[in-house]
């Protein structure tokens, strides 16, 4: 194989977002789709501006076609897919899962269930990789990078909060819904996200929409205890606005107080910072424009191609 001719990576359509980031990788990704596009199996559906190294390819044509490299990013892809629609020289070639989340059933002792020494585990935290029992599975951490639409940066003229989580009143807990309705009873918040309505939010907000809706809220606030580092998170730092939220997982490690906004495990403390920031809009600039440097110096697209280009590579060496 060439060193720089691209390579066909099969993977699955599982978050629009970071698939969307991810192609920006010099490689031609096909997508395993069914009839429908139904979940983990949806192709070049949505908004998304997909690029012209995206491409489909039918479940049950999977197993015709040539591939370089195979990156799972759901269990059941790894545990029926790989199975089922790969042939069997395919769940030879060279493999990497990439897990999205923290364990989810145990924080500490939970074992994965890739169990191959010749798979490659990519995590999207060092938090995740740490609390995930991966045995002798060898793992990697390529951290988040974004991209906002040009010319959105954060206004902040509302004087509001707002919080993007999609069907918190059916994530409960784990997510922070109990947070969330104890902080909206104190200060002013809007929920977006999908079925926000069923937590008494405003409802979903298009992808490419998000960024410029979020920017006139006074600040970004992030009750959710047990998660991965969201991406609406980073996105909201990049175009310049204040993050507020709870000091768990890998959010302590981006968020420094008092520099590019607030963390603490004490609620109440939370809350009255978001009062601080609601009366005093300066100060909200300021942070602000620290999340901005903090984004663009950890979370460039930039980094993130290069990272996942290089793993890619060694990967298939």
């Amino acid at each position: 194989m060439q060193r720089n001719k691209p390579l066909r990576v099969l993977t699955w359509h599982v978050h629009g977002n970071y698939l969307y980031y991810l192609t920006q990788a010099p490689h031609e990704f096909w997508l395993v789709t069914r009839p429908g596009n139904p979940p983990g199996h949806a192709g070049r559906t949505g908004v998304l501006p997909w690029g012209a190294n995206v491409h489909e390819v039918d479940a049950h044509e999977v197993s015709q076609r040539e591939f370089d490299v195979v990156l799972y990013q759901h269990r059941e892809h790894w545990e029926h897919d790989r199975m089922i629609v790969l042939s069997e020289a395919q769940r030879k070639l060279p493999t990497v899962y990439l897990e999205h989340d923290p364990p989810q059933n145990n924080p500490f002792c939970e074992r994965h269930w890739v169990d191959d020494p010749d798979v490659l585990m990519v995590h999207v935290t060092h938090f995740n990789r740490l609390m995930w029992d991966c045995g002798n599975v060898p793992t990697r951490v390529i951290e988040h990078g974004v991209l906002v639409p040009e010319g959105v940066r954060y206004t902040g003229e509302l004087e509001r909060g707002i919080v993007v989580i999609n069907n918190l009143a059916t994530r409960g807990r784990r997510l922070g819904s109990d947070v969330y309705a104890a902080a909206a009873d104190s200060v002013p918040l809007d929920l977006v996200g999908m079925n926000a309505q069923a937590a008494g939010g405003l409802g979903e907000i298009g992808n490419l929409d998000l960024a410029a809706f979020t920017a006139r809220y006074r600040f970004f606030f992030n009750p959710i205890r047990w998660t991965s580092l969201g991406l609406a998170i980073i996105e909201a730092m990049t175009i310049g606005m204040p993050i507020i939220g709870l000091a768990s997982t890998e959010l302590p490690t981006v968020i420094v107080n008092g520099e590019n906004g607030y963390v603490a495990t004490d609620v109440d403390a939370l809350i009255e910072q978001m009062r601080r920031l609601l009366v005093d809009p300066r100060e909200a600039r300021r942070l602000g424009e620290g999340a901005r440097r903090t984004a663009l110096e950890r979370f460039g697209i930039a980094r993130f191609v290069h990272d996942w280009d290089r793993l890619l590579r060694e990967a298939t060496s």
